[in-house]
């Protein structure tokens, strides 16, 4: 009776789970992290909607795993800048996977304070590799003191303003990866009006359409025409 009160209390489905994990694999230590962070996530979702309701069943493989595949394009980066964060994709899963990385950070944007919220107790759950910052993306520039080497951000912005977020820290030397579904062609395309860039296209490995955008440098084509400001 429990086991099956347990099957319906949750909406994640068990199985979900080995798959994800058997996609991007990771220690016992960073799985039980994650563990921790995925619990809180449900407790949270039922006041504050942190992820589409219609992805809970395949929470670890729509989420966790699509999280997880960033470290294979950038496994030397220890300190990360994750805009947007809401429920914690990519940020709080890259933290949990840096957590006993020495020198790793993973810097949380989050400028909703209920979400705010929820990123700090993640980090103080999981004793993750994070810092919240309560902030817009406009006033976190300044903010961030070390050297950045890698900035993502997943279902936040259309790709054209997601490098506008991204160039001051590109041209400070960080990497940028975004996690795009697949319309990406169409935003890459937009994206070549405002901006130079040379991005490199990876498959999802999670499936579907998913893309990674990574892009090493960035360049205004016509400065007149970006708009800046507390844009998310």
């Amino acid at each position: 009776m429990a086991k099956v009160a347990a099957q319906i209390s949750s909406p994640v489905l068990p199985s979900d789970k080995a798959t994800a994990l058997a996609l991007t694999p990771v220690s016992r230590e960073t799985e039980s992290r994650l563990e921790r962070y995925v619990a809180l996530l449900l407790e949270w979702q039922v006041k504050t909607n942190l992820v589409a309701p219609s992805t809970l069943p395949h929470l670890w493989t729509r989420h966790v795993s699509d999280s997880l595949q960033l470290l294979g394009v950038a496994p030397s980066a220890k300190v990360w800048i994750d805009l947007g964060s809401g429920g914690g994709f990519p940020g709080v899963v890259l933290a949990c996977a840096l957590a006993n990385t020495p020198g790793a950070n993973v810097h949380l944007v989050e400028r909703n304070a209920k979400k705010a919220a929820f990123l700090r107790e993640a980090a103080r759950v999981t004793s993750a590799a994070a810092t919240v910052h309560l902030a817009g993306i406009g006033d976190i520039v300044d903010r961030i003191g070390s050297r950045v080497d890698c900035v993502t951000a997943r279902a936040l912005a259309p790709l054209h303003q997601l490098v506008g977020f991204a160039e001051p820290f590109v041209s400070s030397g960080a990497k940028a990866l975004f996690l795009k579904g697949q319309d990406v062609e169409a935003e890459l395309t937009e994206a070549t009006k405002y901006w130079n860039i040379e991005p490199r296209l990876h498959s999802s490995r999670t499936g579907g359409h998913g893309w990674i955008v990574e892009l090493d440098r960035i360049e205004r084509r016509n400065p007149s025409a970006i708009t800046h400001g507390d844009r998310a």
